[in-house]
């Protein structure tokens, strides 16, 4: 199996702050025009009723990742 640099679905996603597991990259933002990431997105705490909702995502800031490793990211929110 090949390893992408860019395959972040499959990284857990860690507050350095608090030790919290977050969860799993569930989307990437980028700038189109110059396909720079600009941020990664987790699910939520979502309820039962609200588990389609978007509202409860965690959009982290590209700034805010601090490592990026074979099966985890770090992150500081």
């Amino acid at each position: 199996m090949s390893n992408k640099g860019l395959d972040f679905k499959h990284k857990e996603v860690i507050n350095v702050t608090n030790a919290k597991r977050l969860g799993y990259v569930q989307d990437v933002n980028a700038e189109l025009s110059t396909g720079i990431i600009t941020s990664i997105v987790v699910p939520g705490n979502a309820k039962l009723l609200n588990i389609f909702s978007a509202d409860k995502d965690i959009v982290i800031p590209w700034s805010n990742i601090k490592c990026i490793g074979e099966d985890v990211i770090l992150v500081e929110i």
